[in-house]
């Protein structure tokens, strides 16, 4: 029998629906492994459908200053709605992307989206990009990336 506890903790670690999380745990007998498993597989295809079909028209600006001040970031990081653009995650997401350009000084976007993120090396950017994508129910992009140094 699934029990609300259960229900509630993978709710927490994916931001997944009641109802996916209910089918992902039958899916798997109550696996708790294999249903984690079972959502990200289909949180990976919502993203993917979101971001090939979905616009974006919002969105926030993230900044980033090393504590020397002599390095810091700008990326414009944008959604569909303000409603997303005005969310603490989204802008906590802004500024996490920020602080990732300024550590690791990528090329490009692409060359960013790739990188594993320094907060959590198990991910890349583009893994939280679309984890975000997923639990805020948006397309999420990063439009521009600026470094600055001295």
């Amino acid at each position: 029998m699934i029990n609300a506890q259960t229900i509630q903790k993978l709710r927490q670690q994916t931001g997944a629906g009641i109802m996916d999380i209910k089918k992902a745990l039958q899916e798997s007998n109550e696996d708790e492994t294999k249903a984690l498993e079972i959502l990200k597989q289909k949180g990976l295809e919502i993203a993917a459908k979101k971001q090939a079909t979905r616009e974006t028209k919002d969105g926030t600006i993230g900044i980033y200053s090393h504590s020397n001040s002599k390095i810091a970031a700008l990326i414009m990081l944008s959604c569909e709605t303000d409603f997303v653009a005005k969310n603490e995650e989204f802008k906590k997401l802004a500024s996490d992307i920020a602080m990732q350009v300024v550590g690791m000084n990528p090329d490009d976007i692409s060359d960013l989206l790739n990188q594993n993120f320094i907060k959590d090396e198990s991910k890349t950017i583009q893994n939280i990009i679309n984890n975000a994508t997923v639990k805020l129910g948006e397309k999420i992009e990063i439009s521009e990336i600026s470094r600055l140094a001295i």
